[in-house]
């Protein structure tokens, strides 16, 4: 199969300048998919531009950042700080079902996906989740992600990266993801950018496999190195595509790591 290389911007409309971090490294090319969070502040405002400017934009799921959107509902901002105070307490506690907060849960993803429909008129065909939050476990056991939406698997490690159980556990969550849902073959954060191997090793699956790496242009390094181009040296003939190029193929399952 024909590879892929999809370089996406996370927290799209968290704020203005957020925004127009991204927009510009979109603008150059380095990037080509955005993950859209919506009840944030500049929320509306990014729908617009993403719509207005062909942006390839999927659901950034929000569980554990307040709602910043002045006109989010109180009830809404409420349910979704019960659940952030509950996913902070510690990683453990996106492995088990919380039972008390079930229908917190299903409140807040369905008003999310909701409102990604009335902001970009479509259905979100792709999600993620702020701080991976999606992964937890209330909302994989309670399916509460669309059925055959492409949605974000866990980090791509090797052998001897993670330790065995980590690993293990990041499998069985795939595998599980995978029965419901379309994923890519690996994901991989930008950072660290040190050594220029770890990015060749990326490129390198990128042209075999479906491969999304994660990035955050808000952050200084990575906006510079997206922004002003240094990506493309690392990438070579390897084209930077949009989610939409693996969605139209209808790829689906997970590859082995």
């Amino acid at each position: 199969m024909t590879g892929s290389l999809i370089v996406n911007a996370d927290d799209w409309g968290r704020d203005r300048e957020t925004t127009a971090r991204i927009f510009d490294c979109v603008r150059a090319g380095a990037v080509s998919s955005v993950s859209a969070m919506v009840f944030m502040e500049d929320s509306a405002r990014a729908a617009a531009l993403a719509r207005g400017g062909r942006v390839d934009a999927g659901l950034h799921l929000n569980l554990t950042t307040t709602f910043s959107a002045a006109t989010c509902p109180r009830g809404l901002v409420d349910r979704q700080e019960d659940i952030a105070r509950y996913l902070r307490r510690g990683r453990f506690a996106a492995v088990a079902v919380h039972p008390g907060l079930r229908r917190a849960f299903e409140y807040v993803v369905e008003a999310q996906v909701d409102e990604f429909r009335r902001l970009y008129g479509s259905e979100p065909e792709r999600i993620d989740g702020h701080h991976h939050a999606h992964l937890c476990a209330n909302v994989r056991l309670q399916r509460l992600l669309p059925k055959g939406a492409l949605v974000r698997r866990n980090f791509s490690f090797q052998a001897g990266e993670k330790g065995v159980w980590n690993r293990w556990y990041r499998r069985v969550v795939d595998r599980s993801l995978a029965r419901r849902h379309r994923l890519e073959d690996f994901f991989f954060s930008l950072t660290p950018l040190e050594p220029v191997s770890r990015l060749g090793r990326i490129v390198s699956l990128a042209r075999q496999f479906a491969v999304e790496v994660g990035t955050h242009p808000a952050k200084p390094d990575e906006y510079r190195f997206l922004q002003g181009g240094e990506i493309f040296r690392h990438v070579g003939d390897v084209p930077i595509v949009p989610h939409s190029v693996v969605l139209a193929r209808g790829r689906s399952g997970w590859a082995e790591e």
